[in-house]
């Protein structure tokens, strides 16, 4: 049996109480962390919480190997496999589970809060009015990829917002609201649009503790804004209604 259980967005606590009693009777667990993370815990006070040991895997232990670990446990004994968020978002869970099932291993989802409704609660931003959200990675060999601003380009156009995820890597750490604006106006600057030029952009950082930040500005004057420490997420809006426009001018 294999259990998908979201964390939440922020500590040990956010779990749900049916993921927790659920994380408490299963024999193994496994957690990932390089698609999100609990900036306010760590694996002692997750460990602590628990009662029992927690199996940290690397991106190529669920998505190259895991016949090696994960499934393999799961053949025969009750396994919880935790994640930052909610269960099922990333891909990469998903074809977890679709390898469980080619095996005939029963798969159940425990479901947590996630950073998309929270960010509409945050900022006031309805979540209807949201498109297609896109992911900032960092430069790789100095290339910058245009695929975000793409996908803001075409949301605007159709009047919808976008929700634009900030890199995590384990050399570079965490990518901030920043760097991610400064990108941004790199691939602006180079094609010579004017997508985002005196665009309305709010960033957002440490959504579920209990002092998140959330600044909303034009996006050329964000790029200075000291948001603290991590995890930050973006939001280009398209036109707003009244009541965004009065939630962002109250909370943002």
């Amino acid at each position: 049996m294999l259990t998908f259980i979201g964390l939440g967005l922020y500590d040990e606590e956010d779990v749900s109480l049916k993921g927790l009693k659920a994380i408490q009777e299963a024999d193994v667990i496994y957690a990932e962390f390089y698609t999100s993370r609990l900036m306010g815990s760590s694996i002692e006070k997750m460990e602590g919480l628990y009662g029992k040991p927690v199996k940290v895997l690397a991106r190529e232990d669920v998505e190259q190997h895991p016949k090696e670990n994960v499934l393999k446990d799961a053949l025969d004994k009750k396994v919880v496999f935790l994640t930052g968020g909610d269960a099922m978002v990333a891909t990469t869970h998903i074809d977890l589970r679709l390898r469980a099932k080619e095996m005939g291993i029963s798969t159940s989802i425990i479901h947590g809060s996630s950073i998309a409704s929270a960010v509409c609660g945050l900022t006031g931003l309805q979540n209807y009015r949201f498109g297609k959200s896109a992911t900032i990675a960092f430069p790789y060999k100095n290339i910058v990829s245009e695929a975000p601003y793409d996908t803001i380009k075409m949301n605007k156009q159709n009047g919808l917002h976008t929700i634009i995820f900030l890199d995590i890597d384990r050399e570079k750490g965490y990518m901030t609201v920043n760097q991610g604006v400064e990108l941004l106006l790199k691939v602006e600057e180079k094609r010579m649009e004017n997508v985002l030029t005196d665009s309305l952009c709010v960033g957002i950082a440490r959504a579920g503790s209990s002092d998140p930040c959330v600044k909303a500005d034009r996006i050329d004057r964000l790029k200075s804004y000291d948001f603290g420490g991590p995890l930050h997420i973006m939001v280009i809006p398209a036109e707003l209604h009244f009541l965004e426009e009065e939630a962002l001018n109250e909370f943002a």
